[in-house]
């Protein structure tokens, strides 16, 4: 869909959406549409009551009118306003309209402003639009919808739209690439999406690693994870460079690329190993935070690290009780074979040392716990800076794209000691979202940074099965923020 600013749409579009409120007041918007009476007459009759995402629709000419439940005024929530906009774009979706005026601007959201009014509208749309059906051999229906308007032509709205366009793509590319099947998107397909980044812009540089590039750096960890597969582990390195100044410290984002994970020898049970395809949705969506920043430009210096790996049980896995000797020098006790993530991640969080970066930031779908801790609503944060969490948390307050902070002391540390090595890979049952940050943050002493655990947010489940593309939002945000 294409979206823009256009106020003479709210007469020519052939579908519009306007907002009536519980009270039976009607929007500006409503007001317009009411000259004979007869939204006020349908409220009458309580044909609509205006609760949140009550949709009725009013014929007027060649034009269909969505009439919008609106809730109560001055109390709408962001979570509201977005299943409003859900419910009206179900609905419109079945009919034949191609081009729709957006009228639900007039709703005010508690605490925000006309950009957010239009930014949260746009990701809605496109998050609900949203199909994955390339594997397929019948394809879902198109729906007709093509164009949708809004009424303020000014700079603010112009660039709502312009960057809910482009998180909105991240979060398309982020899906698409997690939502791949473990037989297609494997380790290399994963750095072939890296490589193609580069051909779309001048902006970013990539390079790739292959296993004899890592061996020869020493990155033992990330190695043991992989020696049970068939498929190479391949470390894609995306660098994006637009800063005015070329020699500013770049932010580096760091994405866990376990392209299938089956546990190793510590084997996950069979049930909804399905879903260990997911285990690539940090690295996925670094990727889309990249293809948004390429759309955005960003003036920024920014490096995405894609860590792709498989962790498979065979003859030459690795084992418990193995000690691997990181690219650092620490060694680790393996205890669990499936605590592969942070593995992965402690050699790649020390081959990015070289970039002299102003923050590290690695997205994960590292714990269970971390669902048990807080569900599948918040993203996990931990961090080592306050300054750099303080500012991941208020991106994420922006955009709803939610994450909590958990702590991260001394103690936890003595979680993670071993009779035999430097560190164990494991901290016990307790806290084990907290334990495995603090296993990584021993990697992470020349950097400020900060760890978002999504093993909650990543995906869904049952009859909505699928990745979400969080926390491309989030993280697209931080690096807006960076620019103010």
């Amino acid at each position: 869909m294409k979206y823009s600013a256009n106020l003479t749409a709210l007469h020519t579009a052939d579908a519009v959406w306007v907002a009536i409120f519980e009270d039976g007041v009607l929007s500006e918007t409503a007001q317009q549409f009411d000259t004979q009476g007869e939204i006020s007459a349908l409220i009458k009759c309580g044909e609509i009551s205006g609760k949140i995402g009550e949709t009725s629709l009013l014929r007027q000419g060649s034009q269909r009118i969505f009439l919008v439940g609106a809730g109560k005024p001055q109390e709408i929530t962001e979570r509201q306003f977005k299943q409003m906009v859900q419910k009206a774009f179900q609905a419109t979706k079945a009919t034949s309209a191609k081009n729709l005026f957006n009228g639900l601007t007039d709703v005010k959201i508690k605490g925000r402003d006309l950009y957010w009014n239009v930014r949260f509208a746009i990701e809605t749309l496109e998050a609900e639009s949203y199909v994955f059906d390339q594997f397929k051999s019948q394809k879902a229906e198109t729906f007709a919808l093509e164009n949708v308007f809004f009424a303020i032509e000014t700079e603010e709205v112009q660039r709502a739209i312009q960057q809910a366009c482009a998180v909105a793509l991240g979060v398309k590319l982020a899906r698409d690439v997690a939502n791949c099947p473990p037989n297609v998107c494997n380790p290399k397909y994963l750095a072939d999406q890296a490589e193609t980044l580069e051909k779309r812009t001048a902006l970013v540089k990539t390079t790739v690693l292959g296993e004899k590039e890592m061996a020869e750096l020493g990155m033992n960890a990330y190695l043991g994870v992989s020696q049970g597969a068939k498929n190479e582990a391949q470390l894609a390195i995306m660098e994006y460079r637009n800063h005015p100044n070329p020699n500013a410290k770049p932010i580096v984002l760091v994405g866990k690329g376990l392209t299938f994970d089956a546990g190793g020898i510590s084997l996950k049970p069979a049930a909804e190993m399905d879903e260990m395809k997911y285990d690539m949705c940090g690295a996925a969506s670094v990727y889309g935070v990249m293809n948004a920043l390429v759309e955005l430009q960003l003036p920024l210096n920014v490096i995405g690290v894609l860590a792709g790996c498989e962790n498979l049980p065979d003859g030459n896995a690795y084992r418990p009780g193995d000690i691997l000797t990181t690219m650092n020098g620490l060694t680790v006790e393996v205890l669990n074979t499936d605590a592969e993530g942070r593995l992965v991640l402690c050699d790649t969080l020390t081959y990015v040392e070289r970039f002299e970066p102003e923050c590290v930031i690695d997205v994960a779908t590292l714990t269970g716990a971390c669902v048990v801790a807080l569900g599948q609503h918040n993203s996990g944060l931990v961090s080592t800076d306050d300054t750099l969490a303080e500012a991941l948390f208020n991106a994420s307050q922006q955009t709803q794209d939610k994450a909590w902070r958990l702590p991260l002391s001394e103690e936890y540390q003595e979680q993670l000691k071993s009779p035999f090595a430097d560190l164990a890979n494991i901290g016990g049952r307790w806290g084990g979202a907290i334990t495995a940050g603090a296993f990584l943050s021993n990697f992470t002493k020349k950097y400020p940074w900060a760890h978002l655990d999504i093993a909650g947010t990543a995906w869904l489940q049952g009859a909505n099965k699928g990745a979400t593309g969080r926390p491309v939002g989030l993280l697209t945000q931080f690096l807006m923020n960076q620019c103010q």
